[in-house]
């Protein structure tokens, strides 16, 4: 069946039923894919006016020819009086690193950010594309979700990401573009045999269509096997998971009651759910492992290239990789209302004036921010005895791999307060007077 305008509307409607008032952005490489997906979408909104379409071209500032397809792809969304936005993201990849990794990860980023709430991305991942993820996902060892590979949906953002020609093999939209009078760009490192998906391309699977001329097909009933497989592990952990999550935080205690099979689903689940990528097989052992068999009152850690799991009092504790403690001192500037940033992802601490108790204004002028160096104390409460900051950090519960991260005020060589969590009650200014209130925003996880 050949594709055209008819068959992208019967892939939407899969999609979302409602897609005729729908608003979508059309990921635009200038490539045969993405300007057949573009060209047929607009050729769709003539019988449908309620239908947004607007495209997006990432430039991602690693080839010479990036200025010149970004041009093209201005050309091509004018013959079709479709808006286009182009994204430049001037990426340098670090030594070792993946630049087929780091460009994907990027760009669904910067994307992600550009997308209207309930807006849908569509690229142009069709069926040739995902027989090549399965192999690749194969090679790499994948489990179950990793081999079920590309979905037809995805929350991206505010909104979604859909690939509507899953089911279309390449051969029809070439013939297509030839039928539409289309002309592309056309990137080399796309069947470049240094890159795993070029070597693919050049070297197996001719070899393999000719051998299985349907491999295409096969493979993508296999992922969408996978695919219905992996959700129900889903569901299995969702429901596992059951009294078990804490504001994120997954019980140590309740885990390890589970069957050693359904502990690893759950925990692969978990941290998914976090938003990170998955750890490699050794990394997961070590999860397994030192995790989970550590001491009640060890803090160990298991860190890979997306994420890190920590232990704290019987609590697994997922998250991005922590950025380096910041060190040295910080400086308030009084014409700068929007305070410090403190670095490391730690967010910003301000000063601001308030009549329901803080700090003396006048030590405005005096304070620095520093971090923990050890043997800090404070007295929190007028009635109480001082106490070392170790002490306070241990009392709130505060996860240790934090406690080094706390923007401390100093006075002098006189710790004043710590963060928005605790002020000195000999140096605090009672209420009604005028006084400085710390304000730190964009905070981490402390508990």
């Amino acid at each position: 069946m050949a594709f055209g305008p008819e068959r992208l509307c019967a892939a939407l409607s899969a999609l979302e039923p409602a897609w005729q008032s729908s608003g979508f952005c059309v990921a635009l490489s200038g490539g045969l894919d993405s300007s057949v997906l573009l060209h047929s979408l607009a050729a769709l909104r003539a019988g449908n006016a309620g239908l947004r379409i607007r495209a997006v071209h990432v430039d991602h500032g690693l080839q010479s020819e990036a200025a010149a397809w970004a041009d093209a792809c201005a050309g091509f969304c004018r013959s079709l009086e479709v808006e286009l936005l182009v994204l430049r993201l001037g990426l340098e990849p670090a030594a070792g690193e993946s630049v087929e990794a780091h460009a994907r990860d990027a760009r669904y980023a910067a994307i992600a950010r550009i997308l209207k709430p309930g807006e849908w991305l569509l690229t142009a991942h069709h069926r040739d594309d995902q027989l090549e993820t399965v192999l690749i996902q194969l090679m790499r060892g994948a489990g179950v979700a990793g081999l079920a590979a590309m979905p037809a949906r995805a929350a991206l953002g505010p909104g979604w990401h859909g690939r509507p020609l899953l089911e279309i093999d390449r051969a029809l939209l070439a013939a297509y573009a030839q039928q539409a009078g289309l002309s592309w760009v056309s990137d080399p490192t796309n069947n470049a045999t240094r890159f795993d998906r070029g070597w693919l391309r050049e070297q197996v699977l001719p070899q393999m269509r000719m051998r299985w001329p349907q491999a295409a097909a096969t493979v993508s009933r296999s992922a969408g096997h996978l695919a219905e497989a992996s959700r129900l592990l889903a569901s299995m952990a969702e429901s596992d998971a059951t009294g078990l999550l804490d504001n994120g935080r997954l019980a140590i205690d309740g885990l390890r009651r589970l069957p050693q099979d359904r502990q690893a689903n759950l925990l692969r689940w978990w941290i998914r759910e976090q938003g990170l990528g998955a750890p490699s097989a050794a990394r997961f052992e070590s999860i397994l492992d030192d995790l989970m068999e550590a001491r009640a009152d060890a803090v160990p850690l298991v860190r890979w290239e997306n994420g890190e799991l920590r232990r704290y009092r019987d609590r697994l504790y997922a998250m991005q990789p922590l950025a380096k403690a910041p060190s040295g001192t910080l400086r308030f500037d009084p014409a700068l209302p929007a305070g410090i940033d403190l670095g490391g992802g730690l967010g910003r601490l301000c000063l601001v004036p308030t009549d329901q108790g803080g700090l003396d204004p006048g030590l405005l002028h005096a304070v620095v921010v520093r971090f923990r160096m050890g043997g800090e104390s404070l007295r929190p409460h007028p009635a109480r005895p001082r106490k070392r900051l170790k002490q306070l950090c241990q009392e709130a519960g505060i996860v240790p791999w934090m406690r080094e991260r706390l923007p401390l005020l100093i006075a002098g060589s006189r710790l004043v307060a710590v963060g928005d969590l605790w002020i000195d009650s000999e140096l605090a200014v009672a209420q009604g007077k005028p006084a400085l209130k710390p304000v730190w925003s964009g905070r981490p996880e402390l508990f």
